[in-house]
């Protein structure tokens, strides 16, 4: 793998890791060890968030990679010139074309192409998105030849004597994709292991309809390989439901083992859902009647859970509110939350509010698919917060310097209040961030406790419910090869995770 990277190329990479750290609350890598360092290859994964999901790849990728971005993006502000650092070439789209003609798209579009290949050649990589598009839907769009084309090419600008390139497909898992402060998988996955018929150097002497017809192959081979690497669904529904089958799953094992383990990471998060991904394909082929028929019951449960308000793990957790002991630490962080902290915090409030509603503000009036929400929350944010920044500090030090004429024993030090007063709205923006998520989160106690002493009819029939359905689920698992495996308090732990012994 090519290690040279200018200046520039490493001052956007940590730019770009910088703002995706401060938007994701957890980002997850796994596989980069899968990446080879002996040869370049090519990056392929969906395109589910806008600019996000290349700035996840690059962010922490170990070496150069260059994308290709539609020709439309170069000419954004601030986005433009980033992306023309670090080598992104422009790829023009039929449906986007203004102001050139169709021939000379093509050839533009082949100079891209061939500004790609030679990085795959010399050892680096680049990445295309090969649906072409970002979207919202739980499963891939059309998949392109484009991404093909440019593997072949690759290959036949490679040297004979050097390993050649590969087809590394990325996931990219988000939990919620759009809302700050979220979580993120990005998972770099096995290169794709190619067919000896696929694995070759082409040669220009074969006639066109040979080349096309091992572009639509490796395409295909593409797809099916990122459809399961996205574990992909033909509707949100499906998608929540499984989800709901996950969690579902998971406190009714943790329950039965009298364990109450933490919320699940990003990652259990992903292999509980693989699990009942890949056991819901396989049973669909095998026992088509009796899973519409849990389908449809699943989605009956779900509905319940979600009129009580609970999630499933808060189903069977005890009723504190009988207790003095618990009732007055409730008490006391209930004061703490409401009373005694606002009035600390008020000035990150003062300071950060002004980009916070202009962000809201973008955000409406920009974003016309959720995809692009947090594109323009992140790009929005690292520009908005900052001026406002800036200008608080201007305002501070001019204030110190008037302060001074007025009482000549201040000392005048307008440089230096001007670089407190920055480094106070960020810790204080940052204080005022966390005490939202603490806030809901002592909200959220206090509501769950109050919701299963009304309603304990309710939730006696959905803990029963559940129970039969985690009966059902786990009938159909059996004689399935799942991913991970079930640790003794019932979270979902990596198949390579050693589990201690029983007893």
């Amino acid at each position: 793998m090519s290690s040279k990277l200018s200046t520039g190329y490493q001052l956007v990479r940590r730019f770009v890791r910088l703002l995706v750290r401060v938007f994701f609350r957890e980002i997850v890598y796994e596989g980069l060890d899968r990446i080879p360092r002996d040869a370049g290859g090519l990056i392929v994964a969906w395109h589910p968030n806008g600019l996000v999901d290349p700035a996840l790849i690059l962010s922490n990728f170990p070496g150069k990679i260059i994308f290709g971005a539609r020709h439309g993006l170069f000419s954004w502000p601030i986005l433009g010139w980033l992306i023309k650092r670090i080598g992104t070439v422009p790829i023009y789209r039929s449906q986007d074309l203004e102001t050139m003609s169709r021939a000379e798209a093509l050839k533009a579009n082949q100079e891209s192409l061939n500004t790609m290949a030679d990085e795959l050649a010399s050892g680096s990589f680049s990445a295309l998105f090969p649906e072409g598009i970002s979207h919202d839907e739980p499963h891939l769009t059309e998949i392109k030849t484009g991404a093909a084309r440019l593997y072949y090419r690759a290959r036949a600008k490679s040297s004979p004597s050097a390993p050649p390139p590969v087809i590394i497909p990325v996931g990219l898992h988000y939990d919620r994709k759009a809302i700050f402060r979220s979580r993120v998988l990005v998972t770099f996955h096995e290169p794709i292991d190619l067919p000896s018929h696929l694995d070759v150097n082409p040669s220009e002497d074969e006639p066109i309809n040979v080349h096309r017809a091992r572009y639509r192959e490796l395409t295909e081979l593409i797809e099916h390989t990122l459809v399961e690497v996205v574990r992909a669904t033909e509707d949100w529904n499906l998608h929540q439901l499984m989800h709901r089958a996950r969690k579902l799953m998971r406190a009714e094992r943790s329950y039965r083992a009298g364990a109450r383990p933490d919320a699940p990471s990003i990652t259990e998060r992903d292999l509980g859902f693989a699990r009942v991904w890949y056991g819901y394909r396989a049973r669909l082929k095998t026992h088509p009647d009796e899973i519409l028929a849990l389908t449809k019951e699943l989605a009956e449960y779900d509905k319940m859970i979600r009129a009580v308000g609970l999630e499933d793990f808060e189903l069977t957790g005890p009723i504190k509110l009988s207790s003095p002991t618990w009732f007055g630490l409730l008490t006391l962080q209930f004061a703490t939350v409401y009373l005694f902290l606002p009035p600390i915090i008020i000035v990150g409030y003062v300071i950060n509010v002004i980009p916070y509603f202009l962000l809201k503000g973008l955000d409406r009036f920009y974003t016309r698919e959720y995809k692009d929400a947090a594109t323009v929350k992140m790009l929005g944010g690292a520009v908005l917060f900052p001026l406002t920044w800036g200008v608080a500090a201007i305002l501070a030090a001019r204030g110190s310097q008037e302060l001074h004429l007025m009482f000549p024993t201040i000392p005048d030090v307008p440089v230096l209040v001007a670089v407190l007063t920055i480094i106070f709205a960020m810790i204080s923006g940052f204080l005022a961030l966390r005490y939202n998520e603490l806030s809901q989160e002592t909200y959220r106690a206090i509501r769950v406790q109050i919701t299963k002493t009304k309603k304990k009819e309710s939730i006696e029939q959905l803990v029963a419910e559940r129970a039969r359905l985690f009966e059902r689920v786990s009938l159909l698992e059996v004689g399935l090869d799942l991913p991970g495996q079930v640790a003794p308090d019932g979270r979902i732990v990596s198949s390579e995770t050693v589990l201690p012994r029983p007893g």
